[in-house]
């Protein structure tokens, strides 16, 4: 499956200026909801995502994602899976789950996110699943960064990754963009703000 592909033809594979959540730039984004609003291409990436999961033997009770990116991928995932699916999101800036979703004490969670970058907002979910009682055995995205390790990948894990070193991370591809501070970026034109956060 070529995932650099099926984002370029979504045209979810973005060039130009932008500004991402963590306060850096880059000339390239991924948009993962241009490739997610085709059902059948989600259910083609959640299924070839949770066959990883499967072969490395790791079963767990329900999947857990992030809001907002998360959402659509972490759905789908748990549908090729087969199990229970819930949300965190921020409430007054924290990460919290509610709507009355309810985490079992000994049940055995998947973080999943569309895109993984540092892995924070995974792991202030998996947290959030950890606190009321639920045990989370592996992260899964679509895409990585390139900022953590996955498995499949020769890509070393970097200083900044935040995801644990014990759990496994499962994504499709690596798309490792070269990032700026806001000290080196020498862009000339006015960055466009595209992720969730809008900043």
């Amino acid at each position: 499956m070529n995932v650099e592909q099926i984002y370029k033809d979504a045209n979810a594979l973005l060039e130009g200026h932008f500004k991402l959540s963590s306060g850096n730039y880059s000339k390239f984004y991924l948009q993962s909801a241009k490739v997610l609003e085709d059902p059948k291409t989600a259910k083609l990436l959640a299924d070839a995502l949770a066959e990883q999961i499967k072969k490395s033997g790791i079963k767990v009770d329900a999947v857990c994602s992030p809001a907002l990116g998360g959402l659509i991928a972490g759905f789908a995932l748990a549908t090729a899976l087969d199990v229970r699916f819930i949300f965190a999101e921020r409430a007054e800036g924290e990460m919290t789950i509610r709507r009355g979703f309810e985490v079992k004490e000994g049940e055995t969670y998947i973080i999943c996110e569309d895109i993984i970058t540092t892995g924070g907002s995974a792991l202030e979910a998996a947290r959030e699943v950890e606190k009321a009682g639920g045990i989370v055995v592996a992260y899964a995205a679509l895409a990585n960064r390139g900022f953590c390790s996955r498995v499949g990948s020769d890509i070393e894990r970097k200083d900044n990754c935040k995801l644990p070193l014990d759990k496994p991370l499962f994504a499709l591809e690596d798309f490792a963009f070269q990032m700026y501070t806001p000290d080196e970026c020498d862009f000339k034109d006015i960055a466009y703000k595209p992720g969730s956060r809008g900043n």
